[in-house]
This record gives structure tokens, C-alpha cells and sequence, in this order.
């Protein structure tokens, strides 16, 4: 596209976000599609767009394909930044001071498209933006459209604290501080374990987190974590058939042997400080290893957080989120044990369930990263 085309689509950008209006005192729509080559949903866009240009005969349709051309790409930067979002996803639709990310049907996307078209024809507010809002009691006005993002954080964090690698350093721990006459020491050496784990898995998520937000949504990255959904989904169906007891594999006996014999000293150090700072240490070291357990959940789950379109702070607030139920039945194990003073552990049962229900999850969310990525676009 020659540079000068390039240029006046530019200003024509900067006074479409500056006015938050697309030239709706003409009855002119312009519609800008940025797409991908090789994105099957933007082609799907571009039918459904051609069907829009035959039915109103005042809608411009502008399209920038980002993965050949730099100043597409940085257009497409500039635009979103003057819409305030960092979703990266294609196919992105800007009509007016509105912009729809994915495509999922004409029935769906497509309706939602056509309504901002007639919106901007009318120089009017027909409230579809309004779609999907109930008014819930004490929680007050809620987004039926965002719900499913907590409801998924939910259920694959807490799938992944069933994790036996997540539990069997804790329940080594608990069992020596069962042995401890001082309550006060017991409940701090086993609050700083979980706090620490909590931040190493904290930690690991936004490593991953930021670095799909810098790669941005392209095409080979999406296909690489769903083939990691995939080989996940498959190695957990197989450890439930393989793994009746839920063990954690990754560990070793020896290795394990070894951790139990330094978590042994650092409980019995005289220096509170020092057994405390030990126990912090063994934390992230212990939690670091055994990442490599279940790193497929986290990783293809802020994958799935990277394409939705929330504020910066909202990603780690679902992070925290995440990590809570991460960690909440570390929690419960920990807080019953130290108030009824019995050594509690979970059954390998729950362990080797949760590796059913979260293979099948993994494999769906591998299916929809490839075939359906619209779908999983939150927010």
C-alpha cells in the first residue's frame, strides 16, 4: 500500500479517536479491519463485511494486514493505544469509538457489528454495548459476558492444586511441626511455606503472562501452546490410568529423602530467624522443581488470559486469583492440622481425579486455541 495512503488513513485515525465519532454528521461509516494472512476468522470477517457493503451503501471498509507490513503493524499499535487496550487478537474492528475483537458467526460478531453500523449511521445509541448486564443483588451490576473468565480461573487453579507434587513437602512439614511444643512457631514456619509457594507460582504465572503479552497474538505462538494443552491433556489421561495412587512422578525417592532431611534441620535450628529464612528458601526451591509438574496448566491458562481484553492491574488480579485456588487446599490441609493437631493429608483419590477432569479441560482448551481462539477472548 503506498505511503501516502498509509499516511492519510493515520490522520484519519487520529481524528476518529480524538472525536470518538467516525464522521457521523456525513452518514459516512469507515470500518477498519486489521487482520492476519492465514487467519481462517478474518477471512470469515471479510465475506460477512463484503455482505455489509452490498446491504448500506455508506460503509468504507479499511483493511491492514499486520504480519507483512511494519507500518500496518504499527497503525495497529497506535490504534489500540489510542483505544486503551493491549489486546494484540485478529481479526480487530474499529467502527467509531467501538472495537470487537475476534469473529466468531454472523449470528454472534457479526450482529454486534452491524448494530455499531446502524448506531453510527444514526448518530445514536442503540445500547447494544449495555448487552449482557444483570443487576445481581449485593454484588450489584455484573457483566454476564466477563463471567466466564473467574468461573475458568476457578476451576483449572484449583485443578491444579490437587497437583501432588503441590502437597507432599507440606505434608513432610506438618508433620514435624506436629512435633513442636511452641503453637505460635508452628503456625509461622507453615504460613511463611505457603506464602512463599504462593509467590514463586505468583511469580512463574506473570513470567508467562507478560511474555504472551509482548509476543502479542500470533499465530505459530497460539498453535505452540495448544500443542502443549494437547501433550498435557494426554499425559494427565494417561496418569490417571497408569498412576492408581496419585503420586508425584517428577520426584524421586532419593531426592525426596534429601529434602526431608534438610526441612528436619531447619525445623530443629535453635535461631528462629535462621529457621525461618530456611524454610522461605526451601520454598522457592522446592516449588521451582516442581513446576516442571505441572507447568502445561499455568502456561496454556495465561495464554488464555493474554487474549482477553482486560486493564493491566486485572491480569494479575486473576493471577492472584488463580494462585488462591492454587493453594487453598495446601491451606485447609495446613490450617486443620494446626487447630485439631492430627496429621491431615489429602487421598491420592482427589489427586488422581483431578488429573481426569484436567486432562479433559486441557484438550478442550487445546481445541478452541486452534479452531475457536474468538472463544476464549474475554472481557
Amino acid at each position: 500500500m503506498p505511503y501516502k495512503k498509509l499516511t492519510f488513513f493515520l490522520l484519519i485515525f487520529s481524528a476518529i479517536f480524538f472525536s470518538g465519532k467516525v464522521f457521523a454528521s456525513q452518514e459516512n461509516v469507515d470500518l477498519y479491519l486489521f487482520s492476519a494472512e492465514g487467519c481462517a476468522h478474518c477471512r470469515d470477517e471479510k465475506v460477512f463485511l463484503e455482505k455489509m457493503e452490498d446491504k448500506y451503501e455508506n460503509i468504507s471498509v479499511y483493511e491492514f494486514e499486520i504480519t507483512k507490513s511494519e507500518k500496518n503493524r504499527r497503525i495497529f499499535q497506535e490504534t489500540l493505544e489510542k483505544l486503551g487496550t493491549k489486546s494484540n487478537g485478529v481479526p480487530f474492528t474499529v467502527i467509531g469509538d467501538k472495537y470487537f475483537i475476534g469473529f466468531g458467526s454472523e449470528e454472534t460478531t457479526g450482529k454486534l457489528i452491524e448494530e455499531a453500523i446502524l448506531d453510527e449511521i444514526s448518530n445514536g445509541k442503540n445500547g447494544f454495548q449495555d448487552m449482557g448486564k444483570i443487576d445481581l443483588p449485593i454484588l450489584g451490576e455484573v457483566d454476564a459476558k466477563k463471567m466466564s473468565l473467574p468461573v475458568l480461573t476457578v476451576i483449572v487453579g484449583g485443578l491444579d492444586g490437587f497437583n501432588p507434587c503441590a502437597m507432599w513437602v507440606l505434608v513432610f512439614l506438618i508433620g514435624l511441626l506436629l512435633g513442636m511444643k511452641d503453637r505460635k512457631r508452628m503456625w509461622i514456619f507453615g504460613s511463611a511455606f505457603i506464602i512463599s509457594s504462593s509467590l514463586v507460582y505468583f511469580l512463574f504465572m506473570s513470567a508467562w503472562l507478560n511474555l504472551f503479552l509482548f509476543l502479542g497474538v500470533i499465530l505459530w505462538v497460539r498453535l505452540i501452546i495448544a500443542g502443549v494443552a494437547f501433550f498435557s491433556g494426554g499425559y494427565y489421561l494417561r496418569d490417571f490410568y497408569v498412576n492408581k495412587e496419585g503420586e508425584c512422578k517428577v520426584e524421586g525417592g532419593g531426592k525426596k529423602k534429601k529434602v526431608f532431611e534438610k526441612l528436619r534441620e531447619i525445623i530443629h535450628e535453635r535461631n528462629f530467624f535462621l529457621a525461618l529464612a530456611g524454610i522461605i528458601m526451601l520454598a522457592f526451591a522446592v516449588n521451582l522443581v516442581e513446576l516442571i509438574c505441572s507447568a502445561g496448566l499455568p502456561a496454556v491458562y495465561t495464554q488464555v488470559l493474554a487474549l482477553s481484553n482486560l486493564p493491566a492491574w486485572q491480569y494479575y488480579a486473576y493471577i492472584f486469583l488463580y494462585v488462591f485456588f492454587f493453594m487453598l487446599d495446601d491451606l485447609a490441609v495446613f490450617v486443620l492440622a494446626m487447630i485439631t493437631l492430627k496429621h491431615i493429608g489429602i487421598s491420592g483419590k482427589y489427586s488422581r481425579y483431578s488429573r481426569l477432569i484436567g486432562g479433559i479441560l486441557m484438550l478442550i482448551l487445546g481445541y478452541l486455541l486452534i479452531f475457536h481462539p474468538q472463544w476464549l477472548m474475554f472481557g
